[in-house]
Parts: C-alpha cells; structure tokens; sequence
C-alpha cells in the first residue's frame, strides 16, 4: 500500500505540473526510489516512459484548451512546452491526425489520454519463488540488436531477433563458444526516461576477442534476484516479468539497480509446457 501511494504522489506530481518542465529525477524523488528504479516500474507497469505518459497528457490538454478557447496555437504550443509551432503541430498530428487549427472545428474527432492509475491488485494465486545470488563481474560475447520499449514493440521484436539467430547460425556459434551451455538474453544500455536499448543473445565467456559480427561485453558483479519461469517461450517469460514488477517489487524492500537484465536459458524444448529458464534482476536494498 504504502508502495501505491507514493506512486500517486509522483502521478499527482506530475498532473500539477504538467505546464511546467519536469524531469525524471524530480517526479522519481516524488515516489522515494531512484531515478532508474521509477522508470523501470512505471515503463514495465504501463508500456510506456514517463516521458511519453507527460507528452501524451500534454497533448490531450492542449487540444481541450485548443477546441474550448480562442487561444492562439503558438500560446498554447508554448504553453506545454514546445519551443516552435512547427514543433508542437508535428506532435500534435502525431497523437490527433490533424493539425492544431483544425482542433477547432465543430465535430472534429480528438484522442483523450485519460491520466493513469495505480490500483491494488491481490492476486495470490501463485507463489513467486526466487533466490538473491551475489556474482562477480563476468564477460559475455553475444549479437546486439538496439529496439524499442514504445507500444510494446520490444516484446514483439527480441522473439523474432531470437528467430533470425536461430537459423543464421550465431545461436550454434555462441553455445560453442560459452563456459557452459547456457544462451543468455539480456538487457543492456537501459537509461532513465528512454525508449530505446540494447539486446543482446549472448554466452559467458572466457574469450579476450570477439569473431566478426559479434561484441564483447562485461556485466558487472551485481546483486541478483533470481526467478524460473516454466513454460514455453517467449509467453512464460514475459509473464514472469510482469509479475516480478507489478507484484514481486512493491512487496519487498529491493528495487532495480540499474545494472542490466538477463534471461538464462538452459538446452532444451523451449516450446515445451515444462520447460524451465531464469530471469534475472539486479537489485539493491532501499
């Protein structure tokens, strides 16, 4: 509950200042959690950034005040924080699919996005069981491929990324050239208030130098909260996440560190009902 609240303290936060300029560290401080912690929770829990929470409430504001006032685009382009009209009008077809002026027409069709709630969900039908590892720093040796968290295009893309790995070979290669037999999904190049990031399919590894098309990267030594999904993938996995942050964080004392995410996938059926994979995340102690 107490989780819940500071949420709405950071949500009203936000709604008060909506004409103003706000960034993610003062809306974070709002909620008592670090900037990235606050980010990561609010994107996992609604689909979206804060960023884009703001500029979409920003835009539904403007086109109320455009389509019930006489005030001038440019005004209320300033108004919400755009610089240029050009600016604003760009935006402002891009959530409306008119230009600003025709916002005043009668019976013209305008999106709404209505301000976002938190609500206590109790569920307890299913236990989450996990485990906190401490692991030194490792390096891995892997494929990138940099994607995007808006509208849920990551969750649609990394499985086909999966898929085009699988046939051209890297996915044969890594397994070669791991210090065990286990291919790793993780997360990398996360930052606060971004769209975009880094995912890479990777092996730990021992190697000093990648081969050609691949990369080496090093996790650092982390704190790890460790769940099994079982089931087929990708659906079991992505499910794991969300409970992990709509239900696994509010309840205990941890948030996310920052450092990157991984999914730890063992040989084996991954389409088959039993199958079981790891999620990893890395987290402090508040």
């Amino acid at each position: 509950m107490e989780w819940l609240l500071r949420m709405k303290d950071a949500l009203d936060l936000m709604e008060k200042r909506m004409e103003d300029q706000l960034d993610i560290e003062e809306i974070a401080k709002a909620a008592y959690v670090s900037t990235f912690h606050f980010q990561r929770m609010f994107n996992m829990l609604t689909g979206m950034t804060v960023g884009e929470y703001i500029r979409k409430r920003k835009l539904t504001l403007a086109a109320q005040e455009l389509a019930m006032t006489s005030s001038k685009v440019v005004d209320v382009a300033l108004k919400y924080g755009y610089e240029t009209p050009e600016s604003f009008a760009k935006a402002f077809r891009r959530i409306h699919g008119i230009s600003p002026s025709e916002a005043r027409n009668p019976g013209v069709s305008l999106k709404a996005f209505p301000r976002i709630s938190f609500q206590l969900s109790l569920k307890g039908d299913k236990d989450m069981d996990y485990r906190i590892v401490e692991k030194e720093a490792f390096n891995v040796v892997g494929k990138s491929y940099d994607v995007t968290c808006r509208d849920g295009e990551n969750l649609r893309q990394i499985p086909i990324f999966w898929q085009e790995c699988q046939l051209n070979g890297t996915i044969a290669k890594l397994g070669s050239m791991g210090t065990d037999e286990r291919l790793l999904g993780i997360c990398l190049d996360m930052q606060p208030d971004q769209e975009n990031f880094s995912y890479m399919i990777a092996s730990e590894t021992n190697l000093t130098s990648p081969e050609d098309g691949l990369s080496l990267r090093t996790i650092p030594a982390s704190t790890w909260a460790i769940f099994t999904s079982v089931g087929p993938i990708p659906g079991a996995i992505q499910n794991v996440f969300q409970r992990i942050f709509q239900e696994w964080f509010p309840a205990t004392g941890y948030e996310h560190s920052g450092a990157p995410e991984m999914e730890v996938y063992p040989m084996g059926d991954t389409t088959a009902e039993d199958y079981q994979c790891e999620v990893w995340i890395p987290i402090l102690k508040k």
